[in-house]
């Protein structure tokens, strides 16, 4: 029990220690909850013509894309970031990890069947055709990330190779889902990441 005068000075320190925890929770808030700083003319979802058809290409998470010449699909500029923290925790969310280049390629006709469990089905390199692996744009080491175009049937054998330039260190760790067991799991330096997953998407697109 606490006699009368003691309970005034209590409750100053209760309500002290409150707001103390309201204003640590707030600025750590601040930190955490960065908004999203894409640049002008970046879009996450483009629809790219072949021949007679158009295909789309997009959205993954984090991802926004603009054509290096305007109109001019067969190169894009993109920027990557940790979008809802979904790539690694050792970053605050929504900012910047990548920069860097995707150059349109069509993939060679093979006898291959394309996995198809859900929306975006990885192929490893270890897997692939070599005729895919061939088409590469130069410097081969550093284009190690194929991700395919769709139309209303599913994955096309059109899509981009990226090369991923990190702007910051930090472990590619998809936000926490996966460890170093996992063939997406690496340490990013900043600049070309060689290490990123040697895997080739092939997208259903989107519901």
């Amino acid at each position: 029990m606490t006699s009368p005068a003691e309970s005034p000075f209590l409750i100053a320190v209760f309500l002290f220690g409150t707001i103390c925890m309201l204003v640590q929770g707030c600025e750590q808030a601040g930190v955490n909850e960065r908004e999203l700083d894409v640049p002008r003319g970046y879009v996450s979802e483009i629809r790219v013509e072949i021949q007679d058809r158009v295909v789309g290409f997009g959205p993954f998470v984090g991802y926004y894309f603009k054509p290096e010449t305007p109109g001019d699909f067969t190169r894009l500029r993109f920027v990557s970031y940790n979008e809802r923290s979904f790539y690694t925790r050792d970053l605050p969310e929504n900012v910047k990890l990548f920069e860097g280049r995707a150059i349109l390629t069509n993939l060679p006709k093979v006898d291959f069947d394309l996995p198809d469990s859900g929306r975006i089905n990885p192929v490893y390199f270890s897997d692939a055709p070599r005729q895919w692996l061939a088409t590469r744009p130069e410097t081969k080491d550093e284009y190690v990330h194929f991700h395919s175009c769709y139309d209303a049937q599913g994955p096309v054998l059109t899509g981009y190779w990226f090369r991923h330039e990190a702007v910051a260190p930090f472990t590619y760790d998809m936000g926490g889902r996966v460890g170093p067991q996992s063939p997406l799991y690496h340490e990013v330096t900043p600049g070309t990441d060689k290490a990123f997953a040697r895997i080739m998407e092939f997208d259903y697109g989107p519901d």
